[in-house]
């Protein structure tokens, strides 16, 4: 089970007035993304007195559908794996401020299969890119040889290109699998991942630019 133990939440900037707009991450539902986005929903819940079963999350098809979210005000704070390969662009947004950091581990990852996906042989395996080096982790090399690993926006994702027949298997988590009528054939486990919460600078902020201690560059300064 996944948990935050003492200060888990690194930077300390996050504020009192922590705003009721949702938290925004990649979705559909049963991404890795979604479980640890309501984590922290509970736990902020718990650190603000707000009911965390209560803090709403949205999901969006990309990180960066997400980021749109927050940055244009439909959302209140985004919540990106530290392994998504695009995480830097949030880091280096003038509008996005990173407020804090967390480890949580990610459901239960394994290989999943349909019904009618084959038991043998080479198979064409779906998975998000991120947990792609899992795959020859986890796949049984006795029965399976990868013949093309079709790349997918979320974990969930894969698990619905499964589903409609356009992969063999995917490399998914398990809330994901049973959410698409899958079955894990393989072992599992989780990722233990670190986790970046980014909220908008207030738009005063963003007008003054670069502050007394550097720590905001204007875009011009950039």
């Amino acid at each position: 089970m996944s948990t935050m133990t003492g200060t888990s939440i690194l930077d300390v900037e996050i504020p009192a007035e922590l705003p009721a707009a949702p938290i925004a991450t990649l979705g559909p539902e049963g991404t890795s993304s979604e479980a640890s986005s309501r984590y922290l929903g509970t736990q902020l819940g718990t650190r603000f007195g707000r009911p965390g079963s209560d803090w709403p999350v949205q999901l969006h098809d990309r990180y960066e559908l997400a980021g749109n979210a927050v940055r244009t005000g439909a959302a209140g704070l985004l919540v990106v794996a530290n392994a998504y390969h695009g995480v830097s662009e949030f880091y280096m947004d003038p509008r996005l401020r990173i407020l804090g950091a967390y480890v949580f581990d990610t459901p239960l990852y394994g290989i999943a299969a349909a019904p009618s996906s084959p038991t043998a042989g080479p198979v064409r395996i779906a998975s998000h890119p991120a947990p792609v080096p899992l795959i020859h982790e986890l796949l049984d090399a006795d029965r399976f040889d990868v013949a093309e690993i079709i790349r997918c926006d979320s974990t969930s994702a894969a698990a619905a290109t499964v589903a409609s027949g356009e992969a063999d298997l995917a490399l998914t988590t398990k809330p994901a699998s049973e959410l698409h009528g899958l079955t894990l054939i393989s072992r599992v486990r989780p990722i233990r991942m670190l986790w970046s919460i980014f909220a908008p600078w207030p738009a005063e902020r963003r007008r003054q630019g670069l502050s007394a201690d550097g720590s905001h560059p204007s875009p011009q300064e950039r």
